[in-house]
């Protein structure tokens, strides 16, 4: 597959204009980076899949992914840190679902997304 190339030396001005006046900033391309890389681990992933399909406990996560519930408690609280899942105790039982619908959505587009 030949790769496409500009051949030109113009610059379009207005276009490269109005693009930079839209730039989110620095700090916000920090934070994107730091989101999506929660999501660069295997492990946070399936945790991730699995809470899109149902709200889950450590022991559950745990059971589901054949690892421990020391492990799977550090990869939740990464994922609680970088705010995309949420937590509920009920008694002595801590569930754990995803915090909102736009990582539910972000999840289900890029399973899409991979699976085109």
């Amino acid at each position: 597959m030949k790769e496409l190339q500009c051949d030109c030396d113009a610059i379009h001005s207005e276009t490269v204009k109005m693009v930079t006046s839209l730039m989110p900033s620095d700090r916000e391309f920090s934070l994107l980076e730091t989101f999506f890389k929660v999501f660069a681990d295997k492990t946070r992933s399936k945790i991730l899949w699995a809470l899109d399909v149902s709200e889950l406990c450590v022991c559950d996560l745990a059971a589901l992914l054949n690892m421990s519930k020391s492990a799977i408690s550090h990869q939740l609280n990464k994922l609680k840190l970088n705010r995309l899942v949420d937590s509920r105790r009920d008694g002595k039982v801590v569930f754990y679902s995803l915090i909102d619908s736009h990582i539910k959505m972000i999840i289900e587009s890029g399973r899409e997304h991979v699976n085109e």
